[in-house]
């Protein structure tokens, strides 16, 4: 879906209205938490926590190197 919309003033910072559609297909209401991450094609507007990946990667290494105590403490 592309949508042409309008960078407005809002107090000292620069924001911009999504079309309702947008945010019902993204599941995101007012006062919703969004991550802007700059790509190379330009930046990409997402509800999900880019780092969550990275971090759920280090907890599944760390829960098989440390399985048998994990099970112990369990």
């Amino acid at each position: 879906m592309i949508k042409r919309i309008t960078m407005r003033r809002i107090g000292g910072s620069i924001g911009a209205t999504l079309p309702k559609e947008m945010m019902d297909r993204l599941r995101v209401r007012p006062g919703d938490e969004m991550f802007v991450v700059e790509t190379e094609d330009g930046l990409l507007l997402t509800p999900y926590d880019p780092t969550f990946e990275k971090s759920l990667k280090l907890y599944e290494r760390f829960s098989r190197r440390y399985r048998n105590a994990l099970r112990e403490l369990a």
